[in-house]
Parts: C-alpha cells; structure tokens; sequence
C-alpha cells in the first residue's frame, strides 16, 4: 500500500476508495497512536478515558462516515462528543479549548459531494506530522484496542460546539465592522451558520450567498473554487468586500469593491504590513509555501520582512511558525494560521481580521491590496503521469534548468507532485503571462513525455 495520508488527511471517493469500514478502522489505528504519551497515561491513572471531538461537513456522506469514525473510536474505549456540521477549524480550536485528547473533521473540503475525506487533530489542536501520520497507517489491520463492559467508549452531543467557536473568532475581531458591508460565500458548506452569524455579531451588514446545503450542492458553483457569483454580487450591491469560503470554512479568498479577486499571497500581504506597522509582527517574519507568489516576496524584502518558505500544505507552515517563532504564515490558496488566534487555517478568522484592517486603515480593500504587485502565474495539472518518478528524471531537470536560466531573477519554475491527486503541477511565474504560459506549456510536455 503507497502512502494513504495525502497534503490534508485521507482523501477519495466516497464509498469508493473511502468506505465505511475504512474510515472504522482509521478511527481504530488514530486511537491506538494518539492515546499514547505523558497525557494519555495520566488520564489511564486516574481511571478516566480519553475525549475526541467528532465534526463533518455537510456533504452526504458525512454522515455515515462520521457515524463509523465515531464506532471505531468509542469501540476503542474513547469518549466521543459529536459536533455535527461545523467547520475544520472549530475542531481544532475545540480540541484545545475543551482540553480533549484529538479531533476528527470528516471532509473532503474543496472537493465535490462524492469525495469526502478524514482529517486528524492531535491534543492540542495541531495537524498530525507526517511521522504520526504513518504511525496510524502502520496501526491499519493490526489488532485495534477493544475494552469491554465500563470501558468501551460513549457518543454524545457536542451541544455548544458552534456558539465556543463563534465566541472565540468574535473576540479575536478588535474593531467593530459596523459600517462595513460584507457579500459572505458559503460554498453551501460547513460555514453557512456560523460565518454570516459571526460577521453580523461583529457589526458588519451582512448578504449571504451558497447558504443552502443540501448534502449534494457543496462547493458546486459557489466557493473559493468558483467565485464568479460572490465578484457579480459584490460589485451589483455596492458591497464593500466579499469573502468566498470553501466547503470546510478553512481557507478564505476575498472580493475587492471592484470585483477582482483577492487571494492568499495579498491577504497575508495586508495583515503582514499593517502589523509591521504596528509594532506586531512576531519577528518581523512570515511563513508562506513555495507556492506563494514572486511578488509576495518581493514586497516582504522591501518592508524588512522575512519570509521562510515550506511545502505546500498549513500543517508544514504551522510547523514552521512554532520552530521559528513566528505567529503569522499561510498559503496563496487562502490558508492563513495567525497563531495567536488559531492551529490551523481558518477561513472565518482570515475574513474578520481582513475586513477590521479594512475598517482600521479607513482605506478600501482594492487600495491595500494593491500594494502588492502580483507576478503572471500559470499553474499546469499534468495528469496521467507517474508523479512518483518526477525527482529522479533528469530530462525533466534540464528542462527546468534551461527555463531558470532564462527567466534569472524575473521568475521562477516549480514542479511538485500533488498531494490530493495523482499529477504534476507545472508553475511558472514571470514578468509576461504570455512568457510564462510558454514556458509552462514545454515543460509540462517534458512531463507527459517522460512520465507517461
């Protein structure tokens, strides 16, 4: 079996590659690896059992996922509180808040209906390393732990878990947004409650789009994926900015009073600068992936401020903010981990503290946006390859060295199996689109040709 854990958990077609006894069994393994440690063996001393938090989107199949997660871990004598419908970082914000041992979040975020997904929150609310990762997986098939009578583990209702993670992203807002007219996006996802909620507590008025989930319709036309319909309803209204979520609420893009789209790399570069300028940027750095955009770069460098790059995924900048110290980082997808507030990415924490530096600076979001000059950037899925060869071909190499060369220092070429799905990704950044495209076309066939 390859590795099972892609860049965000476990992934697949739902009751295709992920089946209900997969999901038991996962649930079993994560038990048996994340009950261990100087916590664990506290608890087992004075007789009480381990706790883990359960959440879901609203995808269909969340259901019975969720349902058999549930089963493999109170089979394996823990305590299970049941969330429901709530977003990825609600779990993670629970796990730490409630002081219990793990969090399961059941979602394929991004993704369409059919796909759903696992994802795992260890004590403390953190992503698991790669290491624990392949821990569970190692754990899969061997004996899971079974205790009888009084120590197999209960379910029940995680009662107040939206109204502890609405109260905490409203006190992470530290001006009021009254006066602000935001278009809110819930890609008919796990942030259709709570988001719009929070915004209006918050003082924003507030108009709401892709609030109608019916297990089928997430991420279907309406999100961070597809922000058509927020950028036509942001500029039809008069809105001042539009915030797009995707289906688990953990990643966030915005919309401009103009219609144009916001990204990640802009988003950090905001919150960036206005906490220089203040005096609050933790070590005057931020983490960004090798994703992030030349621009972004660019930009830090000119306002004294570092960036230390990681892989793609929030669990490796999170990593990366502890080791260095640092207490803001993300991704160009919209992933942004402000750690004073947060574990992981939170699509509702990066859309309030947006919207309060709009309010705080008086200036549109256009305006701050713009002070980040946005380098052409061609992304390319080679798909029907073997990404598994893409490091050791060196015909692959000397195309990637050729197009450096040629781009110096006014672009950049970055090749990267995808953590999700089984392709290449082509990346190419340069001062002309055109330049860029050219150059991404070549080596993306380069890859078919080697790799097929």
């Amino acid at each position: 079996m390859g590795r099972l854990f892609g860049t965000d958990g476990v992934r697949g077609l739902a009751n295709g590659d992920l089946t209900a006894q997969l999901a038991l069994e996962l649930a079993q393994a994560a038990a048996s690896v994340l009950t261990h440690g100087r916590h664990a063996d506290e608890l087992k001393a004075k007789g009480i059992r381990p706790r883990a938090v359960i959440g879901r989107d609203p995808r269909v199949s969340g259901q019975f996922l969720s349902s058999a997660v549930a089963a493999g871990l109170a089979s394996s004598g823990i305590d299970v509180l049941d969330a429901g419908v709530i977003p990825t970082p609600a779990i993670a914000l629970l796990v730490r808040d409630a002081g219990l041992d793990f969090g399961v979040m059941v979602s394929a975020s991004h993704n369409l209906a059919p796909d759903n997904g696992i994802k795992f929150f260890s004590y403390g609310g953190t992503k698991l390393p790669d290491e624990v990762e392949d821990r569970i997986q190692e754990a899969l098939g061997t004996q899971p732990l079974r205790p009888t009578g009084s120590g197999v583990g209960r379910i029940s209702r995680f009662s107040d878990a939206e109204d502890r993670y609405a109260l905490a992203l409203l006190k992470s807002v530290p001006v009021s947004l009254k006066g602000l007219h935001v278009v809110i996006d819930c890609a008919h996802g796990a942030a259709a409650g709570v988001s719009p909620r929070v915004f209006k507590d918050a003082g924003a008025e507030v108009t709401v789009l892709g609030n109608e989930p019916d297990g089928l319709n997430i991420n279907q036309g309406y999100g961070s994926t597809h922000p058509e319909l927020l950028q036509e309803a942001v500029v039809e209204l008069g809105a001042d900015l539009g915030i797009a979520h995707d289906g688990d609420a953990d990643r966030t893009l915005a919309v401009d009073h103009t219609g144009r789209l916001i990204d990640g790399d802009r988003i950090m570069a905001i919150l960036a600068l206005a906490r220089k300028q203040r005096g609050e940027l933790t070590g005057d750095g931020i983490v960004a992936t090798v994703m992030s955009n030349l621009g972004l770069h660019r930009l830090m460098e000119q306002h004294g401020i570092a960036i230390h790059q990681t892989k793609v995924g929030d669990r490796y900048v999170l990593e990366e903010l502890e080791l260095s110290g640092l207490t803001l980082g993300g991704e160009q997808s919209g992933h942004i981990i402000m750690s004073e507030h947060q574990t992981t990415g939170d699509g509702i924490l990066t859309g309030l503290q947006l919207a309060a530096e709009v309010v705080r600076s008086g200036k549109p979001l256009a305006e701050l946006a713009d002070q980040m000059t946005v380098f052409p950037q061609v992304l390319l899925n080679v798909s029907g390859v073997d990404h598994r060869k893409l490091d050791a071909n060196a015909a692959i190499a000397n195309a990637v060295a050729q197009a450096e060369a040629l781009l110096g220092d006014t672009g950049r070429v970055l090749l990267r199996p995808s953590g999700t799905e089984p392709l290449v990704r082509v990346m190419v950044e340069a001062l002309d689109k055109e330049q860029a495209k050219s150059i991404a076309d070549s080596i993306a066939q380069v890859v078919r040709e080697q790799l097929s």
